[in-house]
């Protein structure tokens, strides 16, 4: 009998309910996941939204949810508690909050989360955008994170476990010239090879290096606050991430992304509020 090898991300978000009562799930943060001084703020959102689809199996997918990052997390054991707000006919709105134990042995909590859940796949009906997928050459002609300098894989170990393909103009900070445009943007995949999924979207808006790195400020940018709205189930494949600021002002910036899938679909948008790197 053969067993089936879960994804890294899969296994990142796994929770277990707690016997305590409904709504607790423990989980695990591996360091496999850290950035800078703590685990991305992605996978931390992904683990969260993972816990309140279990709690409406009607209503398994995000549609809109924000998370405000109230301490930096570490490796290591961690609790998610959830609560439903209301429960509608297309839309169930709970609340999450991720806690870990400090080095005093007191709760801390790491996230708290407000979420509107519905169906992504009960979704029909014609689009209207003007919004159109980022240009830039194929994945195999963009650069791989192993030409990625030095201290950016020392800062980023979850970056072994992702494929990412930046776009060469949006790379020059890696070679000290930043256009200080304030974008970045790329193919994005999972190393192991799993297809995206919603909960994914949720990891994927915050995986890019921060675009104060193209506005030539090296370095960690917390995340204060992260907001993803979700358009559709993406198909399986490659995903075009693009990464952009327009405003960087007294030690904060925001970053939106837009999340293409191959069909050419828009099928999650996002914003951040972060702190800019300080200076080294």
């Amino acid at each position: 009998m053969t067993t089936a090898i879960r994804s890294e991300f899969d296994q990142g978000i796994a929770l277990t309910p707690r016997p305590g009562g409904p709504g607790l799930y423990d989980g695990e943060l591996g360091a496999g996941w850290q950035i800078g001084g703590g685990i991305n703020g992605g996978l931390l959102l992904a683990m969260a939204g993972h816990a309140l689809s279990l709690e409406h199996a009607e209503h398994p997918d995000p549609v809109s949810i924000s998370g405000y990052y109230l301490s930096a997390s570490r490796p290591g054991p961690a609790t998610v508690s959830t609560e439903v707000i209301r429960s509608g006919r297309s839309l169930t709105t709970s609340t999450a909050s991720l806690v870990q134990t400090g080095e005093d042995g007191l709760p801390v909590e790491r996230l708290r989360v407000l979420a509107g859940f519905g169906d992504l796949a009960a979704a029909a009906g014609e689009v209207h955008t003007t919004a159109l997928p980022p240009q830039m050459p194929p994945p195999e002609r963009c650069i791989g994170m192993e030409h990625a300098p030095r201290q950016l894989i020392e800062q980023a170990a979850l970056l072994e476990r992702l494929d990412l393909r930046l776009d060469p103009a949006t790379v020059g900070w890696a070679l000290g010239e930043p256009s200080k445009k304030g974008r970045i943007q790329g193919w994005f995949r999972l190393a192991d090879g799993r297809d995206p999924d919603p909960l994914l979207l949720l990891l994927v808006a915050d995986a890019l290096p921060p675009v104060t790195f193209d506005l030539g400020m090296p370095g960690w940018a917390p995340t204060i606050e992260l907001t993803v709205h979700l358009r559709a189930r993406p198909v399986p494949g490659w995903l075009r991430v693009t990464h952009s600021t327009r405003n960087l002002a007294d030690g904060h910036f925001e970053e939106d992304a837009e999340i293409w899938d191959e069909s050419g679909r828009l099928v999650a948008q996002s914003r951040q509020l972060a702190r800019a790197p300080r200076p080294v």
